[in-house]
Order: structure tokens, then sequence, then C-alpha cells
């Protein structure tokens, strides 16, 4: 699995309200483990190939898992909605495709899987996560200020 990051904004500082938004993508082989009876991805391996390209595009505004712990805050998943299209099968080179849409009040995430050779758009879906206060477990309303000074660092260096 290869995991390669790519900034679709050109703005600087915050981002303005029409600017396209920050996205990675990571190329993944679905391996024999994943296919079920049917010859086909099991439909429970989509969260995580799902989960293999936010994590590529965590790391992209240097966010990911352990800088989050790191920040004081935890950021469970809370909602999680796929779209199946069209089935993945074993050997099949897919294109996992992940893109914050929202960083305000909640991080949510775009993801969109296609074929590399065809570029047929297999599945897509989104996730929600919300900031959780690590020291006493309290949910935030709106999302801490690291998100935020973390995305306009990446802006401001494009």
């Amino acid at each position: 699995m290869e995991a390669i990051c790519l900034m679709t904004t050109e703005t600087t500082g915050r981002r303005p309200e029409k600017a396209p938004w920050l996205s990675a993508f990571a190329d993944v082989e679905i391996p024999f483990h994943d296919v079920d009876v049917m010859d086909v991805a099991w439909h429970g391996h989509y969260v995580k190939y799902f989960e293999i390209a936010r994590c590529a595009l965590l790391r992209r505004f240097d966010y990911d898992y352990p800088q989050m712990q790191a920040s004081g805050y935890l950021w469970p998943i809370v909602e999680c909605h796929l779209k199946y299209v069209r089935p993945a099968r074993y050997g099949q080179r897919v294109r996992v495709t992940a893109s914050l849409t929202e960083y305000e009040n909640r991080l949510r995430i775009a993801y969109e899987i296609h074929d590399i050779a065809t570029e047929t758009r297999m599945t897509k879906g989104y996730t929600v996560q919300v900031a959780v206060d690590a020291r006493n477990g309290e949910l935030q309303f709106v999302s801490p200020p690291v998100v935020l000074s973390k995305l306009e660092a990446v802006w401001v260096a494009i």
C-alpha cells in the first residue's frame, strides 16, 4: 500500500469559502485475505481502506493520531457512511482519496475509491470525527485551536 499526499488548495492563511480542500490518497492492492466467498472485498474492509487514506491526509497537516494525542485531544469517529457502487476484487489496484471538507467544529473527511486502471468510481463515503478532551472526556463543540493553526501552517506554505 502506497500513500501519497496532495494539496489541492492554492491559498494562503485561512481557507477561503470557495477554495478546494486539502486531499491525500493511498493506492491499495486488494489482498487475498480481504476477499470473501463471493470473490469480492468484504464490505467491512472498505473502512480500513478509508483509514489508510485518512492517515495520509492527517499527516499532510501534521495532525495524525500521535499528534492528536500529544495535543491533549482524542478524535473518535462518530459517524461513518459508505455507498458501494462496484465491488473490489482480489488483486485489483484501487486509489483511495480522502478530502477534508469540514474542520471548524469537527473533522469531516470525504472519500472516494477508484479503480486505478479504469478510473471507475467504486465507493464513496465520509467520516465525522469530534474532539474529546483527553483529560476529562468532555466533547468539544468547536475544534481545538491546534487544528486551525496546523491547517493554516500548511496553507501558508503553499
